[in-house]
């Protein structure tokens, strides 16, 4: 299924241009994704609309301690990087919360500090716009082969 949201980011949200939910299942499919995996991606994905629409969910700066299960399912360093982000202006607490919740919906039994980026790289796209996400996509794709930082 996260192959389908990279794919998604890489070819859809960057732009801003996503196809409704019928032509973007078909695409996928065309793409050689299974439809199961498409169907799981695009539900996981509809939260993303919620995602910036609602009051902020909590008006003061205070510290955010992680539930027990958060701990075991989310690597330390994830979570540094989310602490990171918040402490940077990037992302609200409701965003932080967004990416927590995203997180454990998975089904990885541990998630890994690279899906966190991804989770967030995410969230700041659609909180920020595509623009401001730049240089956090450089953050978060340094690593890859043949990736080529933005110059900005």
């Amino acid at each position: 299924m996260f192959d389908i949201l990279l794919y998604l980011y890489d070819n859809y949200l960057v732009t801003e241009h996503v196809p409704d939910a019928d032509a973007l299942s078909r695409k996928l499919t065309a793409a050689g994704f299974e439809a199961e995996e498409i169907d799981q991606a695009l539900d996981w994905l509809s939260a993303l609309d919620n995602l910036g629409a609602e009051a902020p969910m909590f008006e003061t700066q205070g510290l955010r301690c992680y539930a027990p299960e958060e701990w075991r399912r989310i690597e330390a360093e994830g979570l540094g990087f989310l602490t990171f982000l918040e402490n940077a202006g990037l992302l609200t607490p409701q965003g932080r919360e967004w990416v927590l919740d995203r997180a454990l919906a998975l089904d990885d039994s541990e998630v890994s500090t690279d899906k966190i980026k991804w989770i967030a790289l995410l969230a700041v796209t659609r909180l920020h716009g595509p623009g401001d996400a730049l240089w956090l996509e450089d953050l978060v794709r340094i690593d890859e082969d043949g990736y080529t930082p933005t110059i900005h």
